[in-house]
């Protein structure tokens, strides 16, 4: 794979991963349940991690690494939606969302995956997609415990 490709296959997963840290963050600050709070602000320092990560590997491919999120990884997230759910407060809706919020995330992180990266690349790339879905299984059951009670 060209490294002009790599990079850019790195700089849409640091954007992705700007949109799950917003929405993280987002999430923690109106959750109402000290264990989301929690869980939430974990998640958006995860996601600045991966950030942070991703940005040294642009660096080292000689690229310029993503800054921020796009409009539309925001829009097809959900987090529109998030903050509609926020507004309510209500803790199920923002599970929810962040549910929707992973279920991208972890489809961005496959598609990666199936490009022909360098291995070194394939391994962090694989860590984040592992880390993503764990994510996401997460949420799940939090989301299906929380529409139990």
């Amino acid at each position: 794979m060209a490294t002009n490709d790599v990079i850019g296959v790195l700089n849409d997963l640091i954007e992705t991963s700007r949109d799950g840290e917003e929405g993280f963050r987002t999430s923690a600050e109106a959750a109402r349940s000290p264990e989301l709070k929690s869980f939430f602000t974990e998640g958006a320092q995860r996601c600045a991690r991966a950030v942070a990560d991703l940005q040294q590997m642009v660096q080292r491919f000689g690229g310029q690494a993503a800054e921020s999120g796009t409009v539309a990884g925001a829009l097809h997230r959900g987090w529109t939606q998030l903050k509609a759910a926020v507004s309510a407060n209500d803790d199920k809706a923002i599970l929810n969302e962040v549910e929707r919020g992973e279920d991208h995330a972890v489809s961005v992180y496959r598609d990666a995956l199936a490009k022909n990266l360098p291995p070194d690349v394939q391994a962090v790339v694989q860590k984040m997609y592992d880390g993503a879905r764990q994510n996401h299984d997460r949420v799940k059951i939090m989301r299906d415990r929380f529409t139990a009670t």
